[in-house]
C-alpha cells in the first residue's frame, strides 16, 4: 500500500491512499495525531463519561448523553449501515485506534487533569463512536432547547410573547454562504464561499484536510472524530457549501408517567395507558460518589427533562390540553407559590435520528465521490440532521440551492412549544417535508434567513445579512476571491437602523445627551477601532438589563427545575440580549415603555463610556476581545483575552457576545472559505487557530493572526486536481 501524508505550511494534512478504505484508514490516523483530545473528549460525550475524568462538572452532560441514549442510538444507526459505508468508517476507527496513543501523548490536557498515564493504553473507539460524535455535535444545535424555554413564556407571560422571542429580527445566527455564476465573475466560472457561525471553540470544530485515492481527490473542512468531509469541500469539478436551514425537525413532548399496579412503569399515549421502557445507569464520577440516573422512553422517545431518582415525573402533570399548557399563569402569588418548588415538566424527546435510526452517514461516501451538482444533490438526499441550506456549483457552471435532512410533517404548534403526547393533533405523519430545489443562473445567497431555510421553523435570523452580501457582490462586476474575502469579513451593523430610529426619539440632557451625540454620529460599522461601535454595545447592555429587570417579564425569572445544562438556553438576559430588537419593537404593546428604557440606557451608559481614546476599551476591540471555548478553562498557552476580529451579531462578521451579560466574543465564523471553480488551487481557506490541538505545536494558533485579519490561505494539496507547489512529501500511515 502507497500512504501519502503532504502538510502544506500550515500544517494541514493532505492524504493519499491506494483505495477508500486505505485512505479512511490513514484519516483516522492522522486525525488522532492532530485532534487526539478533543477527538477523545468528543467521545467521553458521546458515551455520557465525561463526569468520570473531569469529575462533577460533566454531570449534566454526562445525565442528558444518558437520558437521551446517545450512544445507544450511534450503536442502532450503526448497525443498519450499508456494507460498503460501515467498512468505511471500520476502518477511519481503525486508524484512530492506531494513532490515538501518539496524538495523547502530547496533549496538554491530560496531565491538567491528573491522567498522564490515559495516553498509554486509551480505551479502543467502537466502530460507532464517529457517528456518536457526530450526533452529539449537533443534538442540542436543534430547536429542543428553545422550546424549554417558549414554555416558561408562554406558561407565565401568554403565548402572545413567543413571537418576541423567535422574530426576524437584527441578531440571531450568523452562518453566511453564497454563490455567484459565470457571467458575474472575473474567471467566468461560479464562485462559492461561505464562513459558518458557531461558538468559537479552542481548536476549531472544523478541521482542514485533503483526501485523494483514484476514486476522490477532495479538500474540504471535516469534524475530528468523523470520517470524509460534510459540510464544505471542494472536489475539483464541484464544491458545496452549507449554512443552518434554521428548520424545527425536533419535538418535546409533554409526558404522563404512572406505575401500573404491577408495578411497571407506564406513559399515557393516544389510546390511553402504554408500557415505558425504563433502565437505570451507574455514571461515574470523578472524586465524588457514583450517581444513578434512570432513563425512561415512551413511544415519543427518551425522556429528557423532569424525572426524579425513582424514574418518574418530578411533578405532577395536569391532564389538559395544548391551549391549557400555553395558558399564562393566574397571578404573580400562584407563579411564586410554584416557583418555590420549581421542578422541570417531564419532556421526552422525538427526533428524526431515533424516530429512523438513520444519522446521514450514508450521505458522506457519494459525497466524497461527485462530480457534478447532481451528484451533490443525490449524496444530499440521504442527510438527516442538522437540516441545512445547501448551496452547490460545478465547473460547467451550473449552480443550485437545496434545502436538505429530515423535517416531520405535523402540526404547526409542535413547532413551537411541547405538545401533549396524548393528543393525536401532534403526531409525525408518514413520510418528511420535501426541501425545496432551486436552480440558480446568477447569485444565491444564504444567510440563516426565512427566504433560503425552506420555511420549515419559527425562528430565522434578519434578512439583512442576505441582503447586505447580495448589495456587496452587485458592486463587484467580475468578482474576485479576495472579493469575497472581503465579504466575509464586512462589519455595517444591522442593528444601527433600529438604534437610531430609538435614540433620536429620545429626549435627553446633560451627559446622556452627549451620549445620544455620538451614538448618532457613529457610521454603523462595528471595527474593532471603531469608538462608536464601543459607545453602541454599552448603550445595548444597558437596554437589555433594563428590558430584563422590567415588570412584565419578571415571572420569567423563576426557577425552571430544569438542568444547568440548559441555563444558556433558559437566561432570561441571554435571550432578551438576542431578541431586543423585535422587544424594542412589539413590547409596547404589552404594557412595556420601550422609550423609557433607551432614555435610561442612556443615561446608565454614561459611566461605562469612555472619552475618546482614555483607554483601551474605549474602542469596540477593546472590549469585545475573543474568548475561545475549551473544556478546561484557563487554558495555559494562549493569553486571556486575544485580539478582537471587529463584527457583531448584526453583521455580515456575526462575532457574537451576549449583550447584557458580556461584550467578549465567543461566536463566529469558525472557518472561512472561498472555492474557485476554475482552479482549485485559487480559493483559499482558514481557521480561528490552527491545524493542531497540541499547545506546542507550530500550528496551534498559526492562522490566528489571518483570521482575526479576515485573511485567507491557499488551498494547497499536491494531488492532482488543482495542483499544488510547495507541499512537501513524504510516506507516512499507519
Amino acid at each position: 500500500m502507497t500512504a501519502r501524508v503532504n502538510r502544506d505550511a500550515r500544517g494541514i494534512p493532505h492524504l493519499w491512499a491506494d483505495d477508500v478504505l486505505s485512505l479512511a484508514r490513514l484519516q483516522g490516523y492522522q486525525t488522532a495525531l492532530d485532534r487526539a483530545w478533543p477527538m477523545e473528549y468528543q467521545r467521553w460525550r458521546m458515551e455520557g463519561r465525561t463526569a468520570e475524568y473531569q469529575g462533577a462538572a460533566g454531570l449534566p452532560w454526562d445525565r442528558f448523553a444518558r437520558q437521551v441514549r446517545l450512544e445507544h442510538t450511534a450503536r442502532a444507526c450503526y448497525l443498519r449501515l450499508g456494507v460498503e459505508t460501515r467498512s468505511w468508517v471500520e476502518a477511519y476507527v481503525a486508524g484512530v485506534n492506531e494513532g490515538m496513543p501518539l496524538g495523547l501523548s502530547g496533549a496538554q490536557e491530560l496531565p491538567l487533569l491528573g491522567l498522564g498515564s490515559y495516553a498509554e493504553r486509551p480505551r479502543p473507539w467502537e466502530p460507532w463512536t464517529p457517528l456518536g460524535i457526530f450526533w452529539a455535535i449537533h443534538l442540542l444545535f436543534g430547536t429542543f432547547p428553545s422550546k424549554l424555554f417558549n414554555a416558561g413564556v408562554a406558561q407565565r407571560l401568554g403565548a402572545d410573547w413567543l413571537p418576541l422571542f423567535a422574530a426576524d429580527g437584527e441578531t440571531g445566527s450568523g452562518s453566511n454562504a453564497w454563490v455567484v455564476g459565470r457571467l458575474r465573475t472575473a474567471t467566468g466560472a461560479p464562485l462559492l464561499a461561505g464562513d459558518p457561525h458557531r461558538t468559537i471553540d479552542l481548536p476549531s470544530c472544523y478541521q482542514q484536510i485533503g483526501l485523494a485515492c483514484p476514486d476522490f481527490d477532495i479538500v474540504g473542512f471535516s469534524f475530528p472524530g468523523v470520517p470524509g468531509v460534510q459540510h464544505f469541500a471542494h472536489a475539483g469539478p464541484v464544491a458545496w457549501g452549507i449554512t443552518n436551514a434554521m428548520a424545527d425537525y425536533q419535538d418535546l413532548t409533554l409526558e404522563q408517567l404512572e406505575r401500573a399496579p404491577d408495578g411497571r412503569l407506564r406513559a399515557r399515549g393516544l389510546r390511553g395507558w402504554e408500557p415505558a421502557e425504563e433502565t437505570v445507569e451507574t455514571v461515574l464520577v470523578r472524586g465524588e460518589a457514583d450517581v444513578s440516573v434512570p432513563v425512561v422512553v415512551t413511544a415519543r422517545g427518551p425522556v429528557v427533562t423532569g424525572l426524579d431518582a425513582a424514574g418518574l415525573p418530578a411533578a405532577p402533570v395536569d391532564t389538559v390540553d395544548a391551549i391549557d399548557t400555553a395558558a399564562p399563569v393566574a397571578s404573580a402569588a400562584s407563579e411564586a407559590s410554584v416557583a418555590s418548588e420549581a421542578v422541570a415538566p417531564t419532556y421526552s424527546l422525538r427526533t428524526p435520528t431515533q424516530v429512523g435510526l438513520d444519522l446521514g452517514f450514508a450521505a458522506f461516501l457519494p459525497l466524497l465521490r461527485s462530480r457534478t451538482v447532481d451528484d451533490v444533490s443525490a449524496a444530499l438526499s440521504l442527510w438527516v440532521e442538522p437540516v441545512n441550506s445547501a448551496l452547490v456549483a460545478d465547473a460547467g457552471g451550473r449552480m443550485r440551492h437545496l434545502v436538505v435532512g429530515r423535517v416531520p410533517q405535523r402540526h404547526p404548534d409542535n413547532q413551537w412549544l411541547p405538545v401533549p403526547g396524548w393528543d393525536a393533533r401532534h403526531v409525525w405523519e408518514p413520510g418528511w417535508a420535501p426541501g425545496p430545489v432551486t436552480h440558480v443562473d446568477d447569485v444565491m445567497v444564504s444567510a440563516n434567513d426565512r427566504a433560503s431555510g425552506g420555511g420549515f421553523g419559527v425562528d430565522y435570523a434578519s434578512p439583512f445579512r442576505a441582503r447586505r452580501i447580495r448589495e456587496l457582490i452587485d458592486r463587484s462586476p467580475a468578482l474576485t476571491v479576495e472579493a469575497c474575502a472581503a465579504i466575509h469579513v464586512d462589519t455595517l451593523n444591522g442593528q444601527a437602523t433600529l438604534m437610531r430610529e430609538l435614540v433620536e426619539a429620545a429626549e435627553v440632557t446633560g451627559a446622556a445627551a452627549l451620549v445620544r451625540e455620538r451614538l448618532l454620529a457613529w457610521n454603523g460599522h462595528s471595527d474593532a477601532e471603531s469608538e462608536g461601535a464601543a459607545v453602541f454595545a454599552v448603550w445595548r447592555h444597558h437596554l437589555v438589563l433594563w428590558l430584563t429587570r422590567h415588570p412584565a417579564l419578571a415571572a420569567l425569572h423563576e426557577p425552571t427545575g430544569h438542568s444547568s445544562l440548559f441555563d444558556g438556553p433558559l437566561d432570561v438576559t441571554v435571550q432578551v440580549g438576542v431578541a431586543w430588537p423585535s422587544l424594542a419593537r412589539g413590547a409596547g404593546a404589552r404594557g412595556v415603555d420601550v422609550a423609557d428604557g433607551v432614555r435610561w440606557a442612556l443615561g446608565s451608559a454614561v459611566t461605562d463610556v469612555s472619552h475618546p481614546g482614555s483607554g483601551a476599551r474605549a474602542t469596540w476591540g477593546g472590549r469585545h476581545t475573543l474568548a475561545p471555548a475549551h473544556p478546561l478553562e484557563p487554558l495555559p498557552g494562549l493569553p486571556r483575552a486575544l485580539a478582537s476580529p471587529g463584527g457583531d451579531q448584526g453583521c455580515v462578521l456575526a462575532a457574537g457576545s451576549t449583550p447584557g451579560v458580556s461584550d467578549v466574543c465567543t461566536i463566529g465564523p469558525v472557518a472561512r472559505y472561498v472555492w474557485d471553480l476554475s482552479d482549485r488551487a485559487a480559493s483559499r481557506w482558514v481557521v480561528p487557530f490552527g491545524s493542531s490541538a497540541q499547545a506546542g505545536s507550530a500550528h496551534f494558533a498559526d492562522q490566528l493572526d489571518a483570521w482575526v485579519a479576515g485573511r485567507l490561505y491557499p488551498v494547497t494539496d499536491g494531488h492532482g486536481v488543482g495542483g499544488v507547489s510547495g507541499a512537501s512529501g513524504a510516506d507516512d500511515g499507519p
